[in-house]
């Protein structure tokens, strides 16, 4: 036998109440729950952060990097336009190098260059920088050439005072030590004079600048007066250098890079 109840019925009210009973329940579960589904978001967008967070950095590092060689390659760029304008100033022929080896001790006097026999490269050929002489070409093989600084104990430049025009030889030292050698004492230098290659004996160009004088000692016993020189080149810095090939004639133009 079917029975249907109506809407008035027991069982009907029963469900009722219990509806009406439980749905503030319902309610405050589903605000308690709220929260943990923010935090749950709020987790996940962390964790994405973070990865942005990461891949920023490492753009930064790689932006860095490049600026820093950017940064190099002007500073690089700078010098090498002062040695070929110092060049060109004096008319000299000449072809850029890089300082590939240095001095492993205080009484070495040599340094390494990137150019060889190939580039056209000689023993004898001066080598400067924008500040004045560095030495002269002493070996070469077939892309790269050693260096025999000014400061070396076996190396002698004509030199002359600039301010005098006194004549002597500057010499070097174990101790990096420059001598201005054989100056007249009617021509006495001072201290502060700058010394220049004479250009005697045909090796290096005329005018160049060795260095400044730092000392004078004069004895009465001394047929010449002692002359400390100081260079004016800072050799353990030095990256980039001029080889000189010659002169150039004022008709021609001379830069062989």
């Amino acid at each position: 036998m079917y029975f249907r109840e109506g809407d008035g019925g027991l069982l009907h009210r029963a469900r009722s109440s219990t509806l009406a009973a439980t749905a503030p329940l319902a309610r405050v579960g589903e605000a308690a729950s709220q929260p943990f589904r923010s935090v749950g978001r709020w987790l996940s967008g962390l964790s994405v952060s973070r990865k942005e967070l990461e891949r920023l950095r490492e753009q930064n590092e790689v932006l860095r990097a490049r600026l820093a060689e950017l940064e190099e390659a002007r500073q690089e760029n700078d010098r090498l336009r002062q040695l070929v304008a110092f060049a060109e100033e004096r008319r000299l022929a000449h072809l850029g190098a890089r300082v590939i080896g240095r001095p492993t001790s205080a009484w070495e006097g040599a340094i390494v260059i990137d150019r060889g026999s190939v580039d056209g490269v000689q023993p004898g050929m001066p080598v400067i920088a924008p500040q004045g002489l560095v030495g002269q070409i002493e070996t070469v093989s077939k892309h790269a050439s050693r260096v025999r600084l000014i400061t070396d104990a076996e190396s002698g430049v004509a030199a002359m005072i600039q301010r005098t025009r006194a004549l002597g030889v500057v010499r070097g030292s174990i101790d990096r030590t420059l001598t201005m050698e054989y100056v007249d004492k009617a021509e006495m230098p001072r201290v502060g004079d700058v010394v220049l290659t004479s250009g005697l004996g045909g090796v290096y160009p005329k005018g160049i600048v060795i260095g400044d004088v730092i000392q004078v000692d004069a004895r009465r016993a001394d047929l010449y007066p002692r002359v400390v020189v100081r260079s004016r080149v800072p050799i353990d810095e030095l990256e980039e250098v001029l080889v000189v090939l010659g002169t150039v004639p004022a008709d021609s133009e001379g830069s062989m890079e």
